[in-house]
This record gives C-alpha cells, structure tokens and sequence, in this order.
C-alpha cells in the first residue's frame, strides 16, 4: 500500500508492505491517517501512533529506508541513518527489536530538514 509521510512541509512517499509483519501492518493501516508529534534518535524518526501490537517477526537490525512498529513504545520509526547504538549505516541497530512494516522512498531526504523533534508528522493513504 502506498502511503504519504509528511514533515511540516516535506511530503515523503512511503509504501507498507505485509512481507514481515501482516497483523501489524494491518492494525496501522486501519488506524490511518495518523498524527502525531516527531520524535528522534540519532539518524531514526518515531512517533507514537494508536496501535498496540506485539513482536512479529521482529528484527533486531534494519536496514536504512526502513519502517518498523515498536512494540516496547508503541511508537512508528522511520530509520533513516544510524541510531547511537549503530556501528554503521549498513548495520542500524534499534534500541529494541522492530516489526519491519514498510520502507520509506528516499530517506536521505531526512538528513536534509534535519528533524530536531517537536514537528507535526502525519501519515496517510497515497492519493
């Protein structure tokens, strides 16, 4: 499914993928579109969205480009570089295992605006 990822001005096309994490991807996909306020870690992107899931198929590295669903916070993650416990931008470690539940188009974009936290980030169906 084909979705949109905005950040204040900056629109990001996203696309949700039921290849690792089905329920999950489902259980977003029915809560959409989705609000919420930026949040950041290092190189990654999250927000809290209203979904409550736990591991499926969870990984424990990922890959940049990547959406994962954070079970332990409840919370959407964009990876678009590394976090403070990468070694590289090859090998992204979350802080905990993630549901892989999509990719993100573009992600070095993100390095660009830079997002500090605070921002109003939205996610909706691709029109």
């Amino acid at each position: 499914m084909k979705i949109t990822i905005a950040i204040e001005d900056e629109e990001f096309a996203a696309t949700f993928t039921k290849e690792f994490s089905p329920k999950t991807v489902e259980k977003i996909v029915d809560s959409l579109p989705i609000e919420s306020e930026v949040m950041t870690w290092g190189d990654e992107v999250y927000f809290d969205i209203p979904v409550e899931m736990e591991e499926e198929n969870a990984k424990e590295t990922v890959s940049k480009g990547d959406l994962g669903y954070w079970p332990a916070g409840r919370t959407l993650c964009i990876f678009y570089g590394k976090t403070p416990l990468s070694e590289s931008e090859e090998n992204i470690i979350p802080a905990s295992a993630v549901n892989i539940v999509g990719r993100i188009a573009e992600p070095d974009r993100l390095k660009r605006i830079d997002p500090k936290g605070g921002e109003r980030i939205r996610v909706s169906e691709w029109y």
